[in-house]
C-alpha cells in the first residue's frame, strides 16, 4: 500500500491533530467520566415479570388496570411442613410465626390459621386449641382447594402491598428477618420454604448486582493476561485499559441519565461493550506493531490507524446493528439492551480512534521491533492454510452447509415430523438449580398444582351496572363458574367471589355452603355491602362500585400454546355459565394477570430471535455491498457466522437446551461480533487483491490476508470467547447457558474463518493456487 497516500489525505490529518492533541484528548474524557459514573452508578435493578413486556402490549394494560381496580399486591407463600401439622407444638409455632409476620408493615397473611383466629380471637396452642383448628380447618374443602391446608404441611400467603422494588426488597429483607429465628430453631417443624415472584425477582436483582463484581475483574485480568502474551508491554496494557473503562463508563452513564433499569440480561451490555472494543484495540495495535524498520514510528502510527479505520468502523457497525435490530423484540429488557449496546458502541467507536492513539503516543507503546511479538506460528500457516483450503474446499463448504442445515431443522423443526425448539419463560427456570429457593419452588407447585397466576376480570356494563355483582342470580351465576373451575384438571386451584363469600359464612356459621333460597342467599351477600369497606379480603374479590369481580386461577401453563389452550378454555367456562344464568348476560370477561405477561413472552421470543436475526444480516449485507462491491464474495464471507450460529443452535438441540429471555440472544450478538472478522478478513483479502492486480492471485491475495488479520482474528476470537465465557459462573442458568454457547459460536465461527471462508472464495472467484496455475509441483 502506498504509505504517503494514505497518511496525507483528510482520514491522516485528522489522526494527526489527535495524536498532537493528546493530552487535551486525555483530559477531555477525563472530566466526562466523572459525570458519566455517577449516572452509571444510579442505574436502578428491577427483575419483575412485568418489566419484560413493553408498556404499550395490551396485555401489560390490562393487567395495569386491574392492579388499579383489586391492589397491586405481590404475594408470597410460606409452607410449614411437619409430619403432624396440627399438633399442639406446631400449632404454636405457627401463632408465632404469623404473629412476627403481621408486624411487617406492607404485609398481611391470609392463612387458615388466620382466618379461624379471627373468628376465635382468644385462640390458643393448647392441646383443645390445636384439636379445634384442626376441625375447623379440615371441616371443609374451602382451605384444602386454596392450597392452605394439605398432607404433612400448612400455607400461610401473604400479601405484599408494595409499589416499588425498594419497597419489595424491604419487605422481603423483614419477612426473611421474622422468620429466620424458625428457620434457625425448625423443630417441630421439618421444613419452612419460602417462595413467590417477589423472592424470584428480589434474588434476580440481588444476583444481576453481584454479577459483574464477578464478571469484570476476571475479563480484566483475561486482557492483561492476553495483552501481556501478545504485545509483552505494560504501556500497551494500560493503552488498552483506558479507553475500555471509559467505553464502558460512558455507556453506563447514558443508561443512568436516560432513566434506564437493568434487569437479568443487562449485564451483557457493559460485557459486549468490553469484548467489542477489546477486539477492535487487538486489530488496530497488532497493526500497529508491525512497523518496518525503515518507517519512523510516528509515521507508522498515523499509517496503522487510516489502514484499520474502514474495516474496524464497520466491525463496531456491524455490532452495532445486530443489538439495533433487538429494538423490535416486544420484550422490554431485550429491546432496551439493544438499544443500549448501539449507543454503547457508539461511544465505543470515538473513543478507540481518539483516546486509544493518544494513549498510543503518551505511553510510547512499542512496536515489533522493539518488542517480540507473540503469535509467530501464524508465519507457517500463511502458506500452509489457502493450499488446504483449495483442496479440501469440496468437503469444507458443502460440510459447513450441510452442519448449518442441520442446526436450522435443530432450530425451526419440520412440520409434521419435528417440533421446534423448546421455549423456556417460566422465571423459575432462571435459577441456580442448586440454590434452596428453586428446590422450595419447585415442591410448591407440586403441592398447589402450579405458580402461574390469572385472573378472570368480570366487569358488568350498562346503566345498571352499580352493585350488579351483589344481585342474587349473579351470585348463583358466579357460583357456576366456580364449580366448573373446580372440575378443570389443568386447574390447580381458582380462587373467586363466591369462595370469598363461603368461607367468611364459614367463620360466622361453620357452614361452608351457600344457601340456596333468596332470603338465606340475600344474609349472606349482604355481608359484602356492610363489611366491604373494612374486609381486605373482600377488597381483594370486589370493586368499591361492585360492579366487577374476578377468579384468581392457578396453574402449570406457561408456554404460550398451552395458555391459548387455557385462555380457550376459561372463555368457554365464562359463556357457559351466562347462557345457563341469563344474570351474567350484562358482564363482560377479560384475562389478565401474570399468566397472560408470561404466555407473551414466549409469544415474542421467536420473533425476537428470527425478526432481528433477518434484519441483521440484511442490514449488514446491503451495508457491506456498498462498501466492498462484490455481492457474491460478500455473501460467501458471512458463512462463518451463520455457520457457527445455526451449529450452536443443532447442539443446544442435542443439549436439551431452551431458548430463553438470554439464549434468545445469541444470535444477534455472535452475528453481530463474529461478523468483525470476516470484514476484516474480506477488508484485506480485497487489499491483498489490489496490491496484486497485474497479476491476480487468489493465493496471494489470502496470504496477505492472513499475515495482516489472522493474528488478529485469532486472538480477538480469544477475547470474544473468553470474554463471554466469564457467564458461565453466574449463578442463573440462561446466563451461563448464554457464556458456553456464546464462547463456542466465536471459536466455532474462527474455524470456519480459516477453512469454510477461503474454501468459499476458491469458488467464487474460479481461481487455482499459483502452482497449479503454472504447472509447477507444489513447494
Amino acid at each position: 500500500m502506498d504509505l504517503s497516500s494514505a497518511t496525507d489525505g483528510p482520514l491522516g490529518r485528522a489522526f494527526r491533530f489527535i495524536v498532537a492533541r493528546r493530552w487535551w484528548v486525555l483530559a477531555f474524557y477525563l472530566v466526562l467520566c466523572g459525570p458519566a459514573t455517577y449516572f452509571a452508578i444510579s442505574v436502578k435493578q428491577n427483575n419483575a415479570l412485568d418489566r419484560l413486556i413493553v408498556p404499550s402490549d395490551p396485555d401489560l394494560k390490562g393487567a395495569r388496570a386491574f392492579e388499579k381496580v383489586f391492589g397491586a399486591g405481590e404475594y408470597v407463600v410460606v409452607l410449614a411442613e411437619a409430619d403432624h401439622p396440627f399438633d399442639a407444638a406446631v400449632v404454636a409455632r405457627l401463632l408465632d410465626m404469623e404473629r412476627a409476620l403481621v408486624a411487617i408493615p406492607h404485609v398481611s397473611v391470609n392463612s387458615a390459621l388466620a382466618t379461624y383466629r379471627r373468628a376465635h380471637p382468644l385462640a390458643d396452642a393448647s392441646p383443645a386449641g390445636a384439636e379445634a383448628f384442626q376441625k375447623f380447618a379440615t371441616g371443609t374443602d374451602l382451605f384444602r382447594k386454596q392450597g392452605l391446608v394439605g398432607d404433612g404441611y400448612l400455607g400461610m400467603p401473604l400479601v405484599l402491598d408494595v409499589r416499588s422494588p425498594d419497597e419489595r426488597n424491604a419487605a422481603i429483607d423483614a419477612i426473611d428477618k421474622a422468620l429466620a429465628p424458625f428457620e434457625h430453631a425448625l423443630p417441630p417443624l421439618t421444613a419452612i420454604r419460602k417462595v413467590g415472584e417477589p423472592y424470584v425477582t428480589a434474588y434476580l436483582d440481588t444476583d444481576t448486582k453481584r454479577a459483574g463484581m464477578r464478571y469484570f475483574p476476571l475479563f480484566f485480568l483475561f486482557v492483561i493476561i492476553l495483552n501481556v502474551a501478545l504485545y509483552r508491554s505494560w504501556r500497551a496494557l494500560l493503552a488498552f485499559l483506558t479507553p475500555l473503562g471509559v467505553s464502558v463508563a460512558l455507556t453506563q452513564g447514558f443508561i443512568g441519565v436516560t432513566g434506564g433499569v437493568t434487569s437479568i440480561v443487562s449485564s451483557l451490555v457493559p460485557m459486549t461493550i468490553l469484548v467489542t472494543a477489546t477486539a477492535t484495540l487487538v486489530y488496530m495495535h497488532s497493526r500497529f506493531v508491525e512497523r518496518p524498520a525503515d518507517v519512523d514510528v510516528d509515521t507508522h502510527q498515523i499509517f496503522a490507524l487510516t489502514n484499520k479505520f474502514l474495516a474496524c468502523t464497520a466491525s463496531i457497525f456491524a455490532t452495532a446493528v445486530g443489538f439495533a435490530a433487538l429494538v423490535i423484540s416486544d420484550i422490554r429488557p431485550i429491546r432496551e439492551m439493544g438499544v443500549w449496546v448501539a449507543v454503547g458502541l457508539c461511544f465505543t467507536w470515538l473513543v478507540v480512534f481518539t483516546l486509544f492513539p493518544a494513549m498510543q503516543k503518551l505511553l510510547r507503546t512499542p512496536t515489533s521491533d522493539q518488542k517480540k511479538v507473540s503469535g509467530q506460528l501464524f508465519e507457517r500457516l500463511i502458506v500452509w492454510l489457502p493450499r488446504f483450503s483449495y483442496r479440501f474446499r469440496w468437503v469444507l463448504v458443502p460440510g459447513s452447509l450441510v452442519l448449518s442445515a442441520f442446526g436450522a431443522v435443530a432450530l425451526f423443526g419440520i412440520p409434521g415430523l419435528l417440533v421446534p425448539m423448546r421455549l423456556e419463560t417460566s422465571a423459575v427456570y432462571n435459577l441456580n438449580h442448586k440454590s434452596a429457593l428453586y428446590r422450595d419452588t419447585i415442591r410448591l407447585e407440586k403441592v398447589v398444582k402450579g405458580l402461574a397466576v390469572t385472573e378472570l376480570w368480570i366487569t358488568a356494563k350498562g346503566d345498571k351496572a352499580t352493585g350488579a355483582v351483589t344481585d342474587l342470580d349473579v351470585i348463583r351465576g358466579l357460583e357456576k363458574v366456580q364449580a366448573q373451575l373446580d372440575k378443570e384438571p389443568s386447574i390447580g386451584a381458582a380462587i373467586g367471589p363466591t369462595i370469598i363469600l363461603r368461607t367468611l359464612r364459614y367463620v360466622t356459621t361453620g357452614v361452608a355452603e351457600l344457601p340456596t333460597d333468596d332470603a338465606g342467599l340475600e344474609a349472606a351477600v349482604s355481608v359484602i355491602e356492610t363489611r366491604l369497606a373494612e374486609e381486605p379480603m373482600l377488597q381483594r374479590f370486589f370493586d368499591k362500585g361492585l360492579t366487577s369481580t374476578h377468579f384468581t386461577v392457578i396453574t402449570q401453563t406457561g408456554d404460550y400454546k398451552s395458555f391459548e389452550v387455557l385462555k380457550a378454555k376459561l372463555r368457554a367456562v365464562f359463556e357457559q355459565a351466562k347462557k345457563e344464568s341469563p344474570a351474567l348476560a350484562p358482564f363482560e370477561l377479560q384475562i389478565v394477570g401474570k399468566g397472560p405477561l408470561q404466555a407473551k413472552i414466549a409469544y415474542s421470543l421467536v420473533p425476537t430471535l428470527t425478526e432481528s436475526f433477518l434484519l441483521t444480516i440484511g442490514i449488514i449485507f446491503v451495508a457491506f455491498l456498498l462498501i466492498f462491491r462484490n455481492g457474491a464474495a460478500r455473501l460467501m464471507a458471512m458463512i462463518p457466522s451463520l455457520f457457527a450460529i445455526l451449529v450452536m443452535f443443532g447442539i443446544m438441540r442435542l443439549c436439551g437446551v431452551a431458548l430463553n429471555v438470554a439464549t434468545i440472544l445469541i444470535a444477534s450478538t455472535v452475528l453481530g461480533t463474529s461478523e468483525n472478522d470476516q470484514i476484516h478478513f474480506f477488508y484485506h483479502f480485497l487489499e491483498g487483491q489490489k496490491d496484486n492486480a497485474a497479476r491476480p492471485s487468489t493465493e496471494l491475495a489470502l496470504r496477505h490476508t492472513l499475515r495482516i488479520a489472522g493474528r488478529a482474528i485469532f486472538f480477538a476470537t480469544l477475547i470474544n470467547a473468553g470474554g463471554f465465557l466469564a457467564f458461565a459462573l453466574a449463578e442463573l442458568k440462561p446466563i451461563q447457558e448464554f457464556g458456553l454457547l456464546s464462547a463456542l459460536a466465536f471459536v466455532l465461527s474462527m474455524l470456519a474463518d480459516f477453512t469454510a471462508l477461503p474454501a468459499a472464495l476458491w469458488f467464487v472467484f474460479r481461481d487455482k493456487p499459483d502452482h497449479l496455475k503454472s504447472g509447477a509441483p507444489a513447494p
